[in-house]
């Protein structure tokens, strides 16, 4: 298999933060997150990447064979870097938490630097879309695997905490 063409220079980051939509298959194209295990164990790990290296994940959503993120990473750390992040602390969680040794990964991703905000829209469409595209859900949201739909979920958790609280206001933010 291939390896993907980047557009952006591992030898030299940035000195400042960069987004980036990235995405990243599965080897030989297997549907190794269609379970709700191997699918649930990606998504903490991401939550793990982001609570310790300082990346922010502002949407991802995993498909059965692939997964899209759209990324910020530190201004110290690569692109690069931060997929090796993402990848490989799935990998070792894959094989110590569920007993899976097999390849994961294909070698390499693919990446799109968003240099403006229509970008960022764009981009946050498609990782929306893209389950309703491949006839996972009948509407962005609605795929258990994805950022808007774990959203949905944190933002109607807080509307019934406020209900139940009198209507009081919240201090989380939807």
């Amino acid at each position: 298999m291939s390896k993907p063409n980047r557009p952006s220079s591992p030898i030299h980051p940035p000195q400042t933060a960069r987004t980036f939509f990235a995405t990243t298959r599965t080897a030989g194209g297997k549907s190794l997150f269609q379970t709700e295990r191997m699918a649930s164990l990606l998504i903490d790990a991401l939550r793990s990447v982001v609570r310790s290296k300082g990346i922010v994940i502002h949407e991802f959503v995993v498909m059965p064979n692939h997964l899209h993120v759209l990324v910020t990473v530190p201004e110290e750390m690569t692109v690069e870097k931060a997929m090796q992040l993402i990848k490989g602390g799935f990998s070792f969680r894959a094989g110590k938490e569920l007993g899976f040794h097999g390849e994961i990964w294909q070698r390499g991703f693919s990446d799109v630097r968003i240099s403006d905000d229509l970008s960022f829209s764009q981009h946050r469409a498609y990782i929306d879309g893209n389950p309703v595209k491949a006839g996972l859900a009948d509407a962005p949201g609605r795929y258990p695997y994805c950022s808007t739909f774990l959203k949905e979920q944190k933002r109607r958790k807080v509307e019934r905490k406020s209900e139940s609280a009198g209507g009081e206001d919240s201090d989380f933010s939807t």
